[in-house]
């Protein structure tokens, strides 16, 4: 969509959230949800906040750099990464923050304790750099969507995420880093103040009226939960695109845009 089609009072701005908020975790977008938010586009401002790199995004919700001219606002990696009207704004580096000996510290860590947990299945890419944050995964980020889920449910048995988080907030302790967990299977590591909050101080600049953030890991602990409970946005929890798509239609259309 032109941007210069768009009408130029749009003060609002919709911020939502990429797995299980528009897609389900690392799978691509519905194309009637697509339409839909082309749609809601005519009246508000929309973007998208995620934990993962840009390509992961991309990939989710678009073809090619799609993503970047369907959205007025793209934050990859917390917010790391930034786009606007699909020009590079800004991009931030983890190891110019944290330094070498501190990210090899923590690198090391993770491989020594991963390398004690026995799973039914390990697959690759066990650790993941990206410019915003180290994204950890017992089982590995090249496990099949069913391996993935399988590992979510021995997960929520056995607390596998939380009690690796535990140990790292213990062995880290007051050396400035942040823990969250995001989607079924991995959890992010990040800088104190680089979470989702970050993309807030470019959007502050803006002369936005609103932000509404949607997502649906708001709770103490989730990736969602800092940027959910700031001030400076107005949040709503959600529990999947479908009720993504139902929330924001009881908010900005009278009827249904495909029925109006």
């Amino acid at each position: 969509m032109d941007t210069k089609s768009l009408p130029p009072d749009r003060n609002i701005l919709c911020l939502f959230d990429v797995d299980g908020t528009l897609t389900p975790p690392r799978e691509k977008i519905d194309p009637q949800l697509d339409g839909f938010l082309q749609s809601l586009r005519t009246k508000v401002k929309i973007g998208v906040v995620g934990g993962s790199d840009y390509s992961k995004i991309a990939e989710q919700l678009g073809e090619g750099d799609e993503v970047i001219h369907k959205f007025d606002y793209v934050f990859a990696e917390n917010g790391t990464v930034q786009y606007k009207d699909g020009k590079l704004l800004s991009k931030q580096a983890i190891q110019n923050h944290l330094g070498e000996e501190l990210l090899q510290d923590l690198i090391n860590f993770c491989l020594r304790y991963m390398g004690l947990i026995k799973l039914p299945k390990k697959r690759g890419t066990f650790i993941e750099f990206r410019n915003g944050m180290i994204n950890i995964s017992p089982i590995g980020r090249s496990c099949t969507l069913e391996e993935r889920i399988e590992f979510a449910e021995i997960d929520k048995k056995e607390k596998i995420r939380e009690k690796f988080v535990a140990a790292l907030q213990k062995e880290f302790a007051g050396k400035g880093l942040r823990f969250t967990r995001g989607g079924l299977i991995s959890f992010d590591v990040f800088p104190e103040g680089w979470d989702k909050r970050l993309c807030l101080e470019r959007l502050e600049r803006e002369g936005l009226n609103a932000i509404y953030f949607f997502g649906n890991e708001t709770s103490l602990g989730g990736n969602d939960y800092e940027i959910f409970e700031d001030p400076r946005t107005i949040g709503f929890t959600v529990y999947s695109p479908k009720d993504t798509t139902r929330l924001c239609t009881e908010m900005f259309f009278n009827t249904p845009p495909n029925e109006a």
